[in-house]
């Protein structure tokens, strides 16, 4: 179809759509900030030690590392409305209960809960922005709802949850955030429909057209297809360097400016909001990067493999430097650069998961590829604490991090080839469709 003109009430569609990702996405990274926010009295009012808390912030990046798998095929078969309205659901409830916890055991159990109810989060987005865009136009909504939104939801942590925490306490910061969300899954359940129920059939014909060719509703044979395939580990393994070093920041750049550069607490909390500023500009910059290189004719796969390896490779080169920088002011102007080329990359990643699988297999190839993001962040702070017990400063953890990062870049770039056809899953390999029972 040439006529690109879409109605208005796809194009209302698609803002609220859009609106509604972005918001969701800002109150999912507000709720996992929240632990991290009241660490000191959290651990003095339960008696918890050091150890006991990196347990508790590790369960939810291992349980939502792990549930990106059912959480992706879970979309895919069921709909992006039910699986986000009840994610937002579950990890609300579980982010409201956080404030009556009373024992170490029953504040592990809701982290978990949390892990599990927010992992339907991105799967949605890339499922949202392929059902809701055309092929060549995905790049800066894809970016909107899956880095933008984040970043948004980073930098308003710091503020927003200290001075709840401050006016009411940390129990009653973890009730307000999960009453939040609670609402926050009523707005979706109640706005969002698929173009099917909602869009005029010209305007599902244009937004479909371009599209790798799709097959059914995805069985459980067909997803297990997905790892047959060279595609999906190129982008399960490139996504585990992206993740890593992104952990690295998210998790210890507060500790890198204090201990590294002896920066005060008040200092460190006005420091750490700037690179996820920057981060917006890079998420959207990757987007627009991503649609221009298609409009000028580059391949769908390629037009996002080249945003992903300049910024993998951007961010690793920059964390190199940071660990060199002999001043505060250095170290977060890099870092801040370096955080600008990683959202560049990471807003690109899950676009390039809308055209390398047919529509019906988006939301499980992105979870799959999330998967291997979260494996990586799940390592990084553990790795990264390590080096720093052993050797007193941040440069090896750093060195590592840019490591990692610069071998993901590689695997995009000569593992991530061609895309998924509708053929390699539908099909087992003697040429026969097979139907899952």
């Amino acid at each position: 179809m040439q006529n690109t003109k879409l109605s208005a009430t796809t194009r209302t569609m698609q803002i609220l759509a859009l609106t509604m990702l972005i918001g969701s996405a800002v109150i999912n990274y507000l709720d996992r900030a929240a632990l991290s926010i009241a660490n000191v009295e959290v651990r003095e009012e339960m008696g918890l030690n050091a150890t006991q808390m990196g347990v508790l912030l590790s369960a939810f990046l291992l349980s939502y590392a792990f549930a990106q798998l059912p959480a992706g095929v879970s979309v895919d078969r069921i709909g992006p409305r039910i699986l986000l309205g009840v994610g937002l659901g579950i990890w609300s409830l579980a982010q409201l209960l956080a404030g009556f916890v009373t024992s170490f055991t029953q504040f592990y159990w809701a982290r978990i809960a949390l892990g599990l109810g927010e992992s339907p989060q991105f799967p949605t987005a890339a499922r949202v922005v392929g059902n809701w865009f055309h092929i060549s136009r995905r790049g800066v909504p894809m970016a909107a709802a899956t880095s933008v939104g984040p970043s948004l939801g980073t930098a308003l942590a710091p503020p927003i949850l200290t001075a709840l925490m401050l006016a009411f306490g940390w129990r009653m910061m973890f009730i307000t955030m999960g009453v939040i969300g609670l609402v926050g899954a009523l707005v979706w359940f109640l706005f969002y429909r698929d173009p099917e129920q909602h869009a005029p059939p010209q305007d599902v014909a244009y937004i479909r057209s371009g599209d790798t060719a799709s097959t059914s509703k995805v069985t459980l044979a067909q997803w297990g297809r997905l790892f047959r395939c060279r595609t999906t580990w190129a982008m399960l393994l490139g996504n585990f360097g992206s993740g890593y070093l992104f952990w690295v920041y998210y998790a210890w750049l507060p500790g890198f400016l204090e201990m590294q550069h002896h920066v005060s607490v008040a200092k460190t909390g006005i420091y750490a909001s700037i690179p996820p500023l920057c981060g917006i500009v890079g998420a959207l910059a990757g987007g627009w990067v991503s649609d221009r290189l298609a409009a000028m004719g580059v391949t769908p796969v390629n037009s996002r493999k080249i945003p992903i390896i300049v910024g993998l490779a951007g961010t690793a080169a920059l964390t190199v430097c940071a660990a060199y920088a002999n001043s505060a002011a250095l170290a977060i102007t890099l870092v801040s650069i370096a955080v600008l080329f990683s959202n560049c990359a990471s807003a690109t990643i899950w676009g390039l998961v809308t055209v390398a699988a047919p529509p019906n297999y988006v939301a499980s190839l992105g979870s799959i590829q999330n998967c291997g993001g979260y494996l990586g962040g799940a390592a990084s702070p553990v790795v990264t604490g390590m080096v720093v017990d052993m050797t007193g400063s941040f440069e090896g953890a750093l060195f590592i991090g840019a490591a990692v990062a610069a071998l993901g870049a590689l695997i995009y770039l000569f593992g991530v080839v061609n895309p998924i056809s509708g053929s390699e899953l539908e099909y087992d390999g003697d040429g026969l469709k097979r139907e899952a029972v």
